[in-house]
């Protein structure tokens, strides 16, 4: 790969889903909030709303479940107390990620677009990635969180390239959305989605690169 240059300048990544697997950790976090209001656990094959919180924002999460809701201000307060060093013992890396990273690295730009608001510098430093990622885009940086283009557009002009020279690595059609928005070109991690590419390992993102 030493002779061989990148079709792409920039690589990005959804953390998760894609980086890490957080299903657990995300279920946990909103069912303490349910558990503190009284209420019970969230409908794990209600697969409507483990799409909403596995893959949008916080603010717009919580909209979805507390949107007109008495309990709606109780609930934000109560989750903000909720801490993500908490949670990080439910999540893990996913299979082959940092492998490949390092492969990659000095090849290709790598950056990160995620609809977490906060807590992404302690997820890169906790699970040993720092060093890798030249730019970070959070839903905290943005007006527009993930389904809008705004964060991969940010991306973009960070590096100040046109959205065909990026590629984004995404596992769901907020992802997919916001790529098309942008005008970046798309790869579903372990999804299947409409029209895109897809893979199953993060190794595989080697043979679109080069």
């Amino acid at each position: 790969m030493k002779s061989i240059k990148s079709r792409y300048k920039v690589l990005i990544y959804d953390c998760d889903g894609v980086m890490l697997d957080t299903l657990e950790s995300n279920y946990i976090f909103y069912n303490r909030i349910m558990e503190h209001l009284g209420r019970p656990e969230l409908d794990r094959s209600d697969l409507e709303a483990r799409t909403v919180l596995h893959t949008y924002s916080f603010d717009n999460v919580m909209e979805y479940f507390f949107a007109g809701d008495a309990c709606r201000d109780a609930a934000w307060d109560f989750a903000k107390t909720i801490h993500y060093r908490d949670l990080a013992p439910f999540m893990s890396m996913e299979a082959g990620f940092v492998e490949t990273l390092d492969r990659l690295k000095g090849h290709v730009a790598l950056a990160v677009c995620t609809n977490r608001a906060i807590s992404m510098e302690m997820i890169i430093e906790d699970f040993g990635l720092s060093g890798y990622f030249s730019c970070v885009m959070t839903a905290g940086k943005v007006t527009n969180p993930k389904p809008h283009p705004e964060p991969l557009l940010k991306v973009l002009e960070h590096y100040a390239i046109e959205p065909g020279q990026a590629l984004f690595v995404g596992d769901s059609a907020v992802d997919m959305q916001s790529a098309a928005g942008a005008g970046v070109p798309f790869v579903a991690y372990k999804t299947q989605l409409p029209g895109q590419t897809r893979i199953e390992h993060h190794s595989e993102i080697i043979e679109h690169l080069f």
